[in-house]
């Protein structure tokens, strides 16, 4: 078959056909486009465990007793549970804040952006603490059953609820748009079916002639497929693109505070591109098959 013949006839088909085009391109934009999201929401939900995990630690607060008599947890009972947390297998290092360490990180840290807080919270006795890394996050149950009813500790805290209560909602996020991508996903899939019908409709006379003098259903068939792949390419192209556009007028001007707080981490230009090799080849290849079915059960002459 040659090739300008074949372009010809893919050029004439969807111009022919450019309503029905224009949906089908469109359609599919949209459901890749959603696609893409879910894809960056699952992204943004690793990035963010794995960013928090790093930075996981588990905190022993001490009693009022232990925080105001032994500063430097040279006595006991602080000093035998420092020497029994760096004895616990998993623990990379345990650091000591007295109620001073306390109050600067307070001050310097928790309430830097709020300095009437920042004032009342040096005003008011905070419990000194063992700060507590670990190599492994999972390792928490194992420290807590072994220390939270040791004497001297007053509470123990454990960052881990915080980032699994994040990564369930990018997961929430990531399933709502994957729901979205399949309901559009069944419509583009219904358009690219009709689209093949109704161009081999129109052009049923000059294809019935083509097999009277011998062309192959493949010779006949295969612009009607490749219309159906142009369109979803160029379908895919608008959808890589609006998710491009996106990241800095919608998601960076919603999240822009949390990425600047380091609550969650940016949504970068890797990060697109990495979901734009996911979905365009899928537009592509999703049209192909759909166009290839339709025309195998549904177009016979």
């Amino acid at each position: 078959m040659r090739a300008s013949f074949l372009f010809g006839e893919v050029i004439e088909g969807l111009r022919r056909n450019v309503t029905m085009t224009i949906a089908m391109i469109l359609t599919t934009a949209v459901s890749l486009t959603m696609l893409g999201g879910g894809l960056l929401a699952v992204r943004i939900a690793d990035k963010t465990e794995q960013y928090f995990l790093d930075r996981l630690e588990v905190r022993l607060y001490l009693t009022e007793d232990v925080s105001a008599t032994d500063p430097d947890c040279s006595l006991e009972p602080c000093k035998s549970l420092m020497a029994d947390l760096k004895a616990t297998e998993g623990v990379e290092s345990v650091q000591l804040l007295n109620r001073d360490d306390a109050i600067r990180e307070a001050k310097e840290k928790t309430f830097k952006d709020q300095p009437e807080l920042a004032e009342y919270v040096a005003d008011t006795p905070l419990p000194a603490s063992l700060r507590v890394k670990m190599v492994d996050a999972e390792l928490y149950p194992t420290i807590y059953e072994s220390f939270y009813d040791r004497p001297g500790v007053g509470m123990v805290r454990n960052d881990k609820d915080i980032v699994d209560r994040l990564v369930s909602l990018f997961d929430g996020l990531r399933n709502a748009a994957f729901g979205l991508a399949i309901l559009q996903a069944v419509a583009a899939l219904l358009l690219i079916a009709n689209m093949v019908q109704i161009a081999a409709f129109t052009r049923r006379t000059e294809v019935g002639i083509m097999r009277l003098v011998g062309a192959t259903r493949w010779y006949t068939q295969l612009p009607f497929l490749l219309e159906a792949v142009v369109a979803a390419l160029a379908g895919s192209l608008l959808a890589v693109v609006g998710l491009f556009i996106a990241r800095p007028l919608v998601v960076d001007r919603a999240l822009g505070d949390l990425f600047a707080s380091k609550v969650f981490p940016r949504i970068t230009g890797d990060d697109i591109a990495m979901t734009a090799l996911i979905i365009a080849p899928v537009g592509v290849a999703f049209a192909a098959v759909t166009a290839y079915a339709t025309l195998r059960y549904y177009v016979r002459e």
